[in-house]
């Protein structure tokens, strides 16, 4: 399997950041009712985690099953291990944990596939995943 180009990997995550963005109003308003139907203050712990275990679930669904985002899907590309299979919850969650770290600083996790000889990001390296093209008829 062959590995897709940052572009193509960039377009996949502002796709996807489109659709999370969409959930993440959803599920802020299924949780509003819970606050009186007020604004969240910034001294409300709960709601940025909240925001971020939803952001795990959503990407973490995906991965673990069927190994593509709707992103991921509109450009040809899995998420797989480094063995090409489907990756688990707990690859996942070190996917998606690493993959915060790489953009808090600058995207450089992202810009590291221009760099690494396999062209793996931060977040690849570390839960032993990667980015894969589909192949045609797969």
């Amino acid at each position: 399997m062959t590995k897709p180009g940052l572009l193509c990997h960039l377009a996949a995550v502002i796709y996807d950041f489109l659709l999370l963005a969409a959930l993440l109003f959803f599920a802020t308003a299924i949780l509003l009712p819970f606050n009186g139907g007020e604004a969240f203050s910034h001294q409300q712990v709960f709601y940025p985690l909240y925001l971020l275990a939803v952001s795990f679930f959503f990407y973490g669904w995906f991965w673990t099953h069927g190994g593509q985002t709707l992103g991921l899907r509109a450009w040809k590309i899995k998420v797989l291990t480094n063995n090409h299979e489907l990756i688990n919850w707990r690859q996942a969650f070190i996917r998606f944990i690493v993959s915060l770290f790489s953009w808090g600083i600058l995207g450089l996790g992202f810009l590291w596939v221009l760099v690494d000889k396999n062209q793996r990001s931060w977040h690849d390296i570390v839960s032993k995943t990667g980015l894969f093209l589909e192949q045609a008829g797969k």
